[in-house]
């Protein structure tokens, strides 16, 4: 009698706590869509920002997002991956390699996503950017100052760790004794991991990849002083230009407009844009999901 007991208050906890965070996203979004609805429109996607982006649209905030988006990508995932199958297919988890990588991937984790930005300041713009002015355009400053290539690098960076994570935790899914029949039938260790294990953890490997990237598209602090800007009349034209993002779009209209409620339309606009880029790049993870299993079975 004691252990039903137990058992219904255990369950009833956990029903509740699935309902309380249901409740708080139902709530966000409910929010967000009454807000902003009435000002989406196709003038709204389309057009460039007028009069200090109090009317217009946020067509260069979509491009840029997605520009860094696509960079950043391009820049984490192939390393992550390559650091994921290099631990759980290669090192040795007691080897001091295995450890200082495994520690270096948890403390990037933890640390807080200005640090990145700061990091991002002095590595990228104060010390790369600034020695290639002088080696190829004779001191005149193009690299040594915020720009989308800085920013997706840095944003690259905070999203690396999660890559890690998912892509090796997505190998490590592929039961051993696949491994060990390749072996036996004489393939080597890279051809086990090319056609066997890749293959089949493909499906955890890029959702958790997408779900990653996807998050770091919504990411603020780390661009703040490595290449986002307010307001800007045209989009990016080449990797050393500044860029405009929905998410320091929306930071910097609801903390320093000048009339916050005037523009709070456009800012529940702004970030319904902003979820629905995330919620796109969500259902993309699932439906390559959803694809690559059907084809296995």
């Amino acid at each position: 009698m004691n252990r039903n007991i137990k058992d219904s208050v255990i369950e009833g906890i956990t029903l509740v706590s699935v309902l309380v965070i249901i409740l708080v996203i139902v709530s966000i979004l409910a929010v967000t869509v009454v807000g902003g609805w009435k000002s989406l429109n196709w003038s709204f996607l389309s057009e460039f920002p007028k009069d200090g982006m109090t009317k217009g649209g946020i067509f260069p905030a979509i491009v840029g997002t997605a520009v860094m988006t696509i960079i950043m990508a391009v820049a984490a995932v192939p390393f992550g991956v390559i650091t994921a199958i290099y631990l759980a297919e290669y090192a040795n988890e007691k080897s001091i390699m295995a450890k200082t990588i495994r520690f270096a991937v948890k403390t990037l984790a933890v640390v807080p996503s200005i640090i990145f930005g700061l990091f991002g300041l002095g590595f990228f713009i104060g010390f790369i950017g600034k020695n290639m002015d002088g080696l190829l355009n004779g001191g005149e400053l193009r690299w040594g100052q915020p720009n989308i290539l800085w920013a997706s690098l840095t944003m690259a960076l905070l999203t690396l760790p999660v890559v890690i994570v998912a892509v090796e935790e997505a190998i490590r899914t592929i039961p051993r004794e696949m491994r060990e029949a390749s072996l036996a039938l004489g393939a080597t260790k890279w051809q086990t991991i090319k056609k066997v294990v890749l293959p089949g953890s493909v499906s955890g490997i890029l959702t958790g990849t997408i779900l990653a990237v996807s998050r770091g598209a919504g990411e603020v602090a780390p661009i703040l002083f490595t290449g986002a800007a307010y307001f800007l009349s045209d989009i990016p034209h080449s990797l050393s230009d500044q860029f405009m993002s929905l998410g320091y779009h929306i930071y910097i209209m609801s903390t320093q407009s000048s009339n916050v409620d005037a523009t709070l339309p456009i800012q529940f606009a702004t970030t319904l844009v902003l979820l629905l880029l995330t919620f796109s790049l969500n259902a993309i993870a699932v439906v390559i999901r959803y694809r690559i299993r059907k084809n296995a079975k």
